[in-house]
Protein backbone atom coordinates (compact mmCIF):
# COMPACT_ATOMS: atom_id res chain seq x y z
CA UNK A 1 0.00 0.00 0.00
CA UNK A 2 2.93 2.34 0.78
CA UNK A 3 5.07 1.20 -1.68
CA UNK A 4 2.39 2.22 -4.09
CA UNK A 5 1.75 5.57 -3.25
CA UNK A 6 5.44 6.59 -3.15
CA UNK A 7 5.85 4.43 -6.40
CA UNK A 8 3.10 6.88 -7.75
CA UNK A 9 4.40 10.57 -5.58
CA UNK A 10 7.94 9.86 -7.38
CA UNK A 11 6.58 9.19 -11.03
CA UNK A 12 4.46 12.46 -10.37
CA UNK A 13 7.35 14.65 -9.19
CA UNK A 14 9.68 13.33 -11.82
CA UNK A 15 7.18 14.39 -14.10
CA UNK A 16 6.94 17.53 -13.00
CA UNK A 17 10.50 18.39 -12.78
CA UNK A 18 11.03 17.16 -16.58
CA UNK A 19 8.14 19.40 -17.78
CA UNK A 20 9.56 22.19 -15.75
CA UNK A 21 13.06 21.40 -17.46
CA UNK A 22 11.59 21.17 -21.13
CA UNK A 23 9.77 24.70 -19.89
CA UNK A 24 13.28 26.08 -19.36
CA UNK A 25 14.77 24.66 -22.45
CA UNK A 26 12.51 26.74 -24.39
CA UNK A 27 13.59 29.86 -23.24
CA UNK A 28 15.69 32.04 -25.29
CA UNK A 29 19.85 32.33 -23.66
CA UNK A 30 21.45 34.03 -26.42
CA UNK A 31 22.70 30.96 -26.63
CA UNK A 32 21.70 28.79 -30.13
CA UNK A 33 19.70 25.69 -28.69
CA UNK A 34 17.18 23.25 -30.79
CA UNK A 35 15.21 22.62 -27.83
CA UNK A 36 13.56 26.21 -28.58
CA UNK A 37 12.17 24.90 -31.69
CA UNK A 38 10.35 21.77 -29.99
CA UNK A 39 6.67 23.48 -30.00
CA UNK A 40 7.36 24.84 -33.66
CA UNK A 41 4.82 22.74 -35.57
CA UNK A 42 5.36 22.78 -39.67
CA UNK A 43 2.38 21.77 -42.20
CA UNK A 44 4.37 19.14 -43.63
CA UNK A 45 1.38 17.42 -46.62
CA UNK A 46 -1.36 18.50 -44.23
CA UNK A 47 -0.33 16.70 -41.20
CA UNK A 48 0.96 19.09 -38.32
CA UNK A 49 4.80 18.01 -37.53
CA UNK A 50 7.49 18.83 -35.67
CA UNK A 51 10.47 20.32 -36.93
CA UNK A 52 12.82 17.91 -35.91
CA UNK A 53 11.03 15.40 -37.65
CA UNK A 54 11.24 16.61 -41.42
CA UNK A 55 14.67 18.20 -40.82
CA UNK A 56 18.37 17.86 -39.62
CA UNK A 57 19.04 20.54 -37.07
CA UNK A 58 22.32 21.49 -35.94
CA UNK A 59 24.08 24.36 -34.16
CA UNK A 60 27.21 24.93 -35.87
CA UNK A 61 28.28 28.12 -33.48
CA UNK A 62 26.91 29.01 -29.97
CA UNK A 63 24.47 31.51 -31.89
CA UNK A 64 23.31 29.67 -35.09
CA UNK A 65 20.84 26.90 -35.77
CA UNK A 66 21.04 25.23 -39.07
CA UNK A 67 18.26 23.23 -40.02
CA UNK A 68 18.33 21.28 -43.49
CA UNK A 69 14.60 19.71 -44.31
CA UNK A 70 15.12 16.29 -45.98
CA UNK A 71 12.47 17.58 -48.84
CA UNK A 72 14.08 20.59 -50.14
CA UNK A 73 10.14 21.91 -51.32
CA UNK A 74 9.32 22.02 -47.68
CA UNK A 75 12.16 25.20 -47.22
CA UNK A 76 9.31 27.98 -47.07
CA UNK A 77 6.82 25.83 -45.26
CA UNK A 78 9.64 25.59 -41.90
CA UNK A 79 10.80 28.62 -42.50
CA UNK A 80 6.84 30.38 -42.03
CA UNK A 81 6.68 28.23 -39.17
CA UNK A 82 9.58 29.35 -37.56
CA UNK A 83 7.82 33.16 -38.27
CA UNK A 84 4.63 32.27 -37.32
CA UNK A 85 6.05 30.98 -34.13
CA UNK A 86 5.92 34.02 -31.47
CA UNK A 87 9.10 32.82 -30.51
CA UNK A 88 10.80 36.22 -32.34
CA UNK A 89 13.36 34.62 -34.51
CA UNK A 90 13.96 35.50 -38.31
CA UNK A 91 15.42 32.46 -40.27
CA UNK A 92 16.64 33.10 -43.49
CA UNK A 93 17.90 30.63 -46.21
CA UNK A 94 19.99 29.94 -49.04
CA UNK A 95 18.15 27.15 -51.30
CA UNK A 96 19.12 24.28 -49.45
CA UNK A 97 19.75 25.18 -45.47
CA UNK A 98 17.69 27.51 -43.24
CA UNK A 99 19.96 29.50 -41.13
CA UNK A 100 18.93 31.50 -37.65
CA UNK A 101 21.40 33.33 -36.05
CA UNK A 102 20.70 34.36 -32.35
CA UNK A 103 21.53 38.48 -31.57
CA UNK A 104 22.76 38.95 -27.95
CA UNK A 105 20.05 39.64 -25.51
CA UNK A 106 19.69 43.08 -24.52
CA UNK A 107 19.86 43.65 -20.47
CA UNK A 108 15.81 44.00 -20.30
CA UNK A 109 15.01 40.83 -22.01
CA UNK A 110 17.78 38.82 -19.89
CA UNK A 111 15.60 40.54 -16.91
CA UNK A 112 12.54 39.15 -18.36
CA UNK A 113 13.33 35.63 -19.18
CA UNK A 114 14.77 35.58 -15.91
CA UNK A 115 11.91 36.02 -14.41
CA UNK A 116 9.57 33.94 -16.96
CA UNK A 117 11.92 31.51 -16.00
CA UNK A 118 11.15 32.08 -12.18
CA UNK A 119 7.52 32.10 -13.26
CA UNK A 120 7.96 28.24 -14.53
CA UNK A 121 10.01 27.25 -11.25
CA UNK A 122 7.01 28.60 -8.84
CA UNK A 123 4.66 27.21 -10.59
CA UNK A 124 6.79 23.63 -10.73
CA UNK A 125 6.66 23.94 -6.72
CA UNK A 126 3.38 24.41 -6.34
CA UNK A 127 2.97 20.69 -8.34
CA UNK A 128 4.86 19.17 -6.28
CA UNK A 129 3.48 20.43 -3.35
CA UNK A 130 0.55 19.72 -4.50
CA UNK A 131 1.70 16.13 -5.37
CA UNK A 132 3.01 16.41 -1.50
CA UNK A 133 -0.48 16.90 -0.48
CA UNK A 134 -1.92 14.28 -2.27
CA UNK A 135 0.06 11.40 -1.10
CA UNK A 136 -0.56 12.67 2.79
CA UNK A 137 -3.99 12.78 1.83
CA UNK A 138 -3.92 8.79 0.83
CA UNK A 139 -1.24 8.12 3.90
CA UNK A 140 -3.94 9.39 6.01
CA UNK A 141 -7.07 7.74 4.84
CA UNK A 142 -5.02 4.45 4.80
CA UNK A 143 -4.20 5.36 8.22
CA UNK A 144 -7.99 6.04 9.50
CA UNK A 145 -8.76 2.33 7.48
CA UNK A 146 -6.19 1.32 10.49
CA UNK A 147 -4.36 -0.29 7.46
CA UNK A 148 -0.92 1.67 9.23
CA UNK A 149 -0.28 2.64 12.91
CA UNK A 150 0.03 7.08 13.85
CA UNK A 151 3.40 6.50 14.16
CA UNK A 152 3.82 5.14 10.77
CA UNK A 153 1.39 7.69 9.35
CA UNK A 154 4.16 10.03 10.84
CA UNK A 155 6.98 8.55 9.61
CA UNK A 156 5.63 8.04 6.10
CA UNK A 157 4.26 11.57 5.98
CA UNK A 158 8.53 12.36 7.15
CA UNK A 159 9.60 10.62 3.92
CA UNK A 160 7.18 12.55 1.85
CA UNK A 161 7.92 15.70 3.21
CA UNK A 162 12.35 14.64 2.62
CA UNK A 163 11.18 13.82 -0.67
CA UNK A 164 9.27 16.62 -1.58
CA UNK A 165 12.34 19.12 -0.05
CA UNK A 166 14.78 17.32 -2.30
CA UNK A 167 12.50 17.97 -5.40
CA UNK A 168 12.21 21.62 -4.48
CA UNK A 169 15.97 22.02 -4.54
CA UNK A 170 16.39 20.69 -7.69
CA UNK A 171 13.98 22.73 -9.42
CA UNK A 172 15.86 25.71 -7.31
CA UNK A 173 19.31 24.35 -8.62
CA UNK A 174 17.83 24.43 -11.94
CA UNK A 175 16.69 27.52 -11.85
CA UNK A 176 19.61 29.01 -10.93
CA UNK A 177 21.71 27.44 -13.65
CA UNK A 178 19.45 28.70 -16.17
CA UNK A 179 19.64 32.22 -14.59
CA UNK A 180 23.42 32.01 -15.06
CA UNK A 181 22.89 30.95 -18.67
CA UNK A 182 20.89 33.49 -18.95
CA UNK A 183 22.71 36.08 -17.63
CA UNK A 184 26.11 35.23 -18.84
CA UNK A 185 26.86 38.13 -21.50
Amino acid sequence: MKEAIFSDLKKRMTKSLEGFNHELGGLRTGRASITILDGVKVDFYGTPSPIKQIATLSVPESRTITIQPWDISQIHAIEKAIQSSGLGLNPSNDGKVIRIIFPPLTEERRKDLVKIAKKHGEECKVSIRNIRRDANEELKKIEKDKKISQDDLKKFQHEVQDLTDKQIARVDELLAAKEAEIMEV
